[in-house]
């Protein structure tokens, strides 16, 4: 018994139908040996056999090849009918009838879904049968192709458990992934926060003060970058943005991210307009993510020499927040780009980020129901998020 197909042996084993087949087509012709073969270029294996003239063959049992008359099905894709060898004029001198003793039979090819030739569902008998007749040819194909239906829906099913296990695994690294993220870089990070925090409430010279400023700098830009690949690893490997909506005055939100990057970047202008009097249906701790990712990329991409512009305002419409910088203008055909992961605008080689902020400032957007628009001239360069009422 040959190892090398007992893959398939099993698998034709595990289609409950094949034996009823194989029954069938014995009471239907009357022959006495029907049985499954795998048929490939150099082997002929006996997968599952129904012998009533003890021709002497089992599951696993083997041929050899050029002694069949499956190595021709196997060559031209097409079924042999023969009623009675003797008096078929193709068969009767045929080294396969004259060597097994055989006088009818009949092999149908097995096709699976991918066009590829799996083997044969075939019968012999010693004596003559009418087979050659729509009514025969008919089932044996239909029994041939529901063989092959079932082994191609075995291989879905294991594919699909091997898919399932595979998304487990995933599932489990992904939770891994923004662990380290959230605990194990987020923690030292707020520990050298804290410790810039303190030495500036210490005496230090010009120097020294200079440099814990730009330290906390760092810090801000560092959680600004772990949160930012945080959401990214949230949204692409598990549920997406989440939000936490609620009536809320935007003015106390916006005005903190302003504060918070006029800190980092003190060099900067951020000159604002708020006028956010109605209160706004959101998730005032995205929005306020969504506004640093946007501000932030304004002060990094802007001309320096030239103030950043926040205008905020809200309606009984919704709610429209805008910064607007100057510098090289952002040609047309790479605006769609700005949102994709990974993505950073010509010229900016060199800079500092992972081409997130504005993919994920989008994603808060879509939750949102809302949208981001960017116009960009020789003038300035304008982001617009845009929210309707709820």
């Amino acid at each position: 018994m040959s190892h090398d197909f007992q893959a398939d042996i099993d698998a034709v084993a595990r289609i409950d139908a094949v034996n009823t087949i194989l029954n069938v087509i014995c009471q239907t012709t009357g022959m006495g040996f029907a049985a499954v073969a795998r048929v490939t270029d150099d082997r002929w294996i006996a997968l599952q056999v129904l012998d009533k003239i003890d021709f002497g063959l089992v599951p696993g049992s083997e041929l050899e090849l050029v002694s069949t008359i499956c190595n021709e099905i196997r060559d031209n894709g097409r079924a042999v009918v023969i009623d009675h060898v003797a008096e078929d004029e193709m068969f009767r001198n045929h080294r396969t009838p004259l060597q097994y003793g055989f006088e009818s039979y009949i092999s149908m090819p097995i096709v699976r879904q991918d066009g590829s030739f799996y083997g044969t569902l075939c019968a012999i008998d010693p004596n003559p049968a009418k087979l050659n007749n729509p009514a025969i040819i008919g089932m044996f194909e239909m029994f041939a192709q529901l063989i092959a239906a079932q082994l191609d829906a075995a291989d879905n099913v294991s594919l699909a458990r091997a898919g399932l296990a595979s998304e487990r695994k995933m599932a489990e690294l992904r939770e891994q992934f923004i662990g380290v993220l959230g605990h194990d870089l987020r923690n030292p990070l707020a520990a050298i926060g804290s410790g810039a925090n303190m030495l500036l409430k210490t005496p230090l010279n010009d120097k020294a003060t200079r440099i814990v400023t730009l330290m906390q700098g760092a810090v801000v830009r560092m959680e600004s970058l772990i949160s930012n690949v945080m959401d990214f690893a949230s949204g692409r490997l598990g549920s997406g943005i989440e939000l936490a909506k609620m009536r809320c005055d935007m003015r106390p939100t916006l005005q903190q991210v302003i504060d918070e990057l006029r800190l980092a970047n003190p060099d900067r202008q951020i000159l604002a307009r708020i006028d956010c009097e109605k209160p706004v249906h959101a998730d005032p701790a995205r929005v306020a993510q969504l506004f640093s990712n946007l501000l932030a990329n304004a002060l990094t991409h802007g001309a320096p020499e030239q103030p950043v512009e926040v205008e905020g305002t809200s309606s009984a419409s919704g709610f429209v927040l805008s910064i607007i910088n100057g510098g090289e203008a952002i040609p047309d055909h790479l605006h769609a780009e700005l949102f994709q992961p990974f993505s950073r605008p010509s010229g900016s080689a060199g800079r500092s980020g992972l081409g997130l902020g504005l993919f994920i400032a989008s994603q808060i957007a879509e939750a949102h129901g809302g949208t981001i628009a960017v116009s960009s001239t020789a003038d300035q360069t304008r982001f617009t998020f845009s929210m309707p009422a709820h």
